[in-house]
């Protein structure tokens, strides 16, 4: 598969913007020089016929891609396969630790984060008790990017968002100054004021003197037109 994969990959490259695209990525990787939405159509016809045998042999497909991969782009389609159709009987709990795999490798927001909106949070969905536990020890993880996947795995929730798991995942990193928790946190946050806007001004106001500042702006975002005014006394 890698090798179709890197055929279909060489066909549909542009050499040209290749340094640029790993400039902007900081990646150690090269890239082909693919478009998302060229590498998106190049997915879905390479994996439209996709089969697998049993869940291990769904897991080793994925794992080939992403383990031997030599260009950024091969990374992305092996997270794409892991979320081909074909695949959904296999999305349970034996699939976390491929997960979590390519999350600490990965190591990297464009990885990391649909993993954990895509992968991760359908996994807490499914298996709520397990996961929340899982999650809670992620979210105090010395590696940031099993914070973050904590923080961002309920994005696409609404009022599905179990609240107290959220902020069990974002309290601990509260304090930290490294960016990619303090943007997690401010996003998680603006998407819970999507359907819980109160609430997360109630929360920002509670921990103003711990949120940094960059965490305040992307969670106030988008709340000032969701939330109405108080209606004013009518004058006597």
């Amino acid at each position: 598969m890698l090798l179709s994969l890197r055929r279909d990959l060489a066909r549909v490259a542009e050499a040209a913007r290749a340094p640029a695209m790993q400039a902007y990525m900081k990646s150690e990787l090269p890239f082909w020089g693919v478009s998302a939405v060229k590498l998106k159509a190049l997915c879905r016809a390479l994996f439209a016929a996709q089969t697998f045998a049993s869940a291990e042999d769904w897991r080793a497909a994925v794992l080939a891609l992403w383990r031997g991969a030599e260009r950024r782009e091969e990374r992305y389609a092996a997270i794409a396969l892991s979320g081909v159709r074909a695949a959904k009987p296999f999305q349970d709990l034996d699939a976390l630790p491929m997960y979590e795999e390519m999350i600490v490798t990965g190591a990297w927001w464009d990885y990391v984060d649909p993993l954990a909106a895509h992968r991760i949070g359908p996994l807490l969905a499914a298996y709520p008790r397990e996961m929340r536990k899982i999650l809670f020890g992620w979210g105090r993880s010395p590696n940031l990017w099993r914070r973050r996947s904590a923080i961002l795995c309920q994005l696409s929730f609404g009022k599905a968002t179990d609240v107290a798991l959220l902020y069990a995942c974002i309290e601990p990193s509260l304090s930290s100054k490294e960016f990619f928790l303090q943007k997690a946190t401010g996003w998680a946050l603006r998407q819970l004021a999507r359907t819980e806007p109160r609430e997360v001004l109630r929360y920002v106001k509670a921990h103003r003197a711990e949120l940094s500042p960059l965490s305040q702006r992307e969670a106030l975002k988008h709340l000032a037109p969701a939330v109405p005014r108080a209606k004013r006394a009518p004058k006597t």
